[in-house]
Parts: C-alpha cells; structure tokens; sequence
C-alpha cells in the first residue's frame, strides 16, 4: 500500500503525458464520426497511450524489486522471515555478514531476473509496433 501511494504521481505524470501528446485531430474526427466517450478512449487514447503505460509499467515492475525500506522499517523483515525479500538477504549478507563475494553474486543474479523479466514484458508489449 505505500509503494502504491508512493508513485501513483509518477504514473498520473505520465499518463496525463501520453494524453497530451495526442493531437486534436483525432479527437476532432471521432466527434465527427459520432463516437462515444468509451469508443475515444478505447479506440484513440489507450492505442496512442500504449508507448508511454508499457514505460510506466515497467518502470513500476523494476522498481518493484527494488524494495527494502518499508519492510525493514515497518515489519524488520519479521515476524520470522514473513516479509523478507532479496534485497533484505543481500544485505544482511553484504553488511551482516560482511559476506561479500556471495553478496555480489546473489546481486547479479537478481540483476540477471529483473533484466530478463523485464525484456520478455518489453518484448510482449511491443510485439505489435515490430510487425
């Protein structure tokens, strides 16, 4: 919940972006054409604003893994090891431990899965425009 909080107005930002980059002249022909509020944004404004929520959505997804303040503020990575991610082992390995060779592989490997994930999401979102 604070994550959402926390960057709603990077995507609120981009969003109104994407709408703004849209030209009049298509908002002018669908009224011509008689369209509806729903057949504009259907039609219109989610194909031309596709560019910009793929980079919002993967600008959130990376980010998402990035997580580490607000389970160890919050919670301390308890109770057990309930909300313990990655990133809180790779810490506890790098700085606890002072464990820095495993520390540097176990954060390559998560580079590794966030770059590979996010490759396959670019690719799938993006397939139409190549074709």
């Amino acid at each position: 919940a604070m994550d959402v909080w926390h960057w709603t107005s990077l995507v609120v930002l981009l969003a109104y972006a994407g709408l703004s980059a849209i030209p009049d002249a298509y908002y002018q022909a669908a009224k011509i054409d008689g369209a509806s509020s729903g057949a504009v944004f259907r039609y219109i404004q989610l194909p031309k604003m596709k560019r910009v929520l793929t980079i919002a959505v993967l600008l959130r997804f990376m980010d998402s893994f990035m997580i580490y303040t607000e389970p160890i503020v919050l919670t301390g990575g308890g109770p057990g090891n309930a909300t313990t991610l990655l990133s809180i082992d790779l810490v506890k390995v790098a700085l606890g431990q002072f464990d820095l060779g495993p520390a540097a592989a176990m954060s390559l490997i998560y580079f590794l899965i966030v770059l590979l994930l996010s490759w396959i999401f670019y690719t799938v979102m993006t397939k139409d425009e190549a074709e």
